[in-house]
């Protein structure tokens, strides 16, 4: 089997997109992965969906607004995830503080002094203790009798800042929206983090390697957005102590066939593109704008597009006019595919394809 072919399959089934692959909850897709991109929400749900098997928006619910064992944050590259409740902590640790100084230039521009922030950061924590939770608007209602504006990116850098210097994170969604709660009482301490510093660096490392499949330390480095150094070191040190990326590439008996959400990790979590997307149809997936669109993924290839009908209701694909035409087994399984995306949030199944 070609080199390249082998890394995407192993990369598929590592993400759990791939190889016949499937997790059974929340709890164990995110054991698995560790994080799912979730700068967009439904697509983060969508995410985990796509790695298991009878999952339903419902038990996604539960697990990040009932059982808390699932929480939405600012980690890996700075950038909104859901990541296990028990790894929440730690996360915050190593990356907070290197967002935080980060943010510090964009906040100045802002006009948005220290004792400004500093002030605001107490505003907003005491509100949440008193009234959470409560979302961005009613946070950015409270920040106007500090004088930050009502529009623009003034409030919404402020409570990023809270929530980077650990103050509130991610509660219950409220009619559709997110809201805040305090840190400490949505996730109660429970001792220290069980790791710190180089520690943690190296469970990143040990993490990202077991969910990437095989990757190097650029890969890590621009997944996480360590340091350069950090990263590398890191990364030997997990490699020193033996490599924990499968050796053997499955055999796939028929075609895996994944409709893979916008943003997700897949696409994101190495330097390059080039091995789950041809070259030749980059641009329909990275239209530009920062947006990535959802993906047909046939054994871990990117073979087209999809998005959902107006209301949420059915999908509709539009396949990459380069991709070889799909086999009668990869159409029956982009139809369970679809089915299952209805099944998953309750809505009507219809598939629409053009070119099929």
């Amino acid at each position: 089997m070609e080199r390249r072919t082998t890394d995407r399959l192993l990369r598929a089934r590592a993400q759990a997109i791939g190889g016949g692959v499937r997790e059974d909850s929340v709890a164990a897709v995110l054991d698995r992965v560790l994080a799912v991109q979730a700068q967009d929400l439904p697509a983060a749900e969508l995410g985990l969906r796509v790695r298991a098997r009878g999952l339903t928006l419902d038990a996604v619910r539960r697990a990040t607004d009932t059982e808390r064992t699932a929480v939405r944050g600012w980690f890996m590259r700075g950038t909104l995830q859901l990541v296990p409740a028990a790894d929440a902590r730690w996360l915050l640790a190593l990356f907070g503080p290197v967002y935080l100084a980060l943010a510090a230039r964009r906040l100045r521009e802002l006009g948005l002094d220290q004792n400004l922030c500093e002030r605001s950061e107490r505003l907003i924590a005491d509100a949440v203790g008193g009234e959470g939770p409560l979302t961005r608007a009613q946070l950015t209602d409270r920040l106007t009798t500090l004088g930050v504006e009502p529009k623009g990116q003034s409030a919404f850098h402020l409570i990023r800042r809270a929530a980077l210097a650990g103050r509130i994170c991610h509660g219950p969604q409220r009619g559709g929206e997110a809201t805040f709660v305090l840190l400490d009482d949505w996730l109660p301490a429970g001792g220290p983090p069980p790791f710190t510093g180089a520690a943690a660096e190296r469970e990143l490392a040990r993490r990202y390697r077991l969910a990437h499949g095989p990757s190097d330390a650029l890969d890590f480095i621009h997944w996480s957005g360590l340091r350069t150094t950090a990263g590398k070191e890191a990364w030997a040190a997990v490699r020193e102590s033996g490599d924990t990326a499968p050796a053997t590439p499955p055999d796939p008996a028929a075609p895996d066939v994944r409709l893979l959400p916008a943003y997700d990790n897949y696409l994101v979590g190495y330097r390059s593109r080039d091995l789950s997307v041809p070259a030749r149809d980059e641009r329909r997936v990275w239209p530009g704008g920062g947006q990535i669109r959802a993906t047909v993924l046939v054994d871990g290839l990117a073979v087209g597009t999809w998005s959902r009908g107006r209301g949420g209701a059915g999908v509709n694909v539009e396949p990459f006019p380069s991709a070889a035409p799909p086999t009668a087994a990869v159409t029956a399984a982009l139809a369970r595919e679809s089915a299952d995306i209805a099944r998953f949030s309750s809505g009507t199944h219809s598939l629409s394809t053009k070119g099929l």
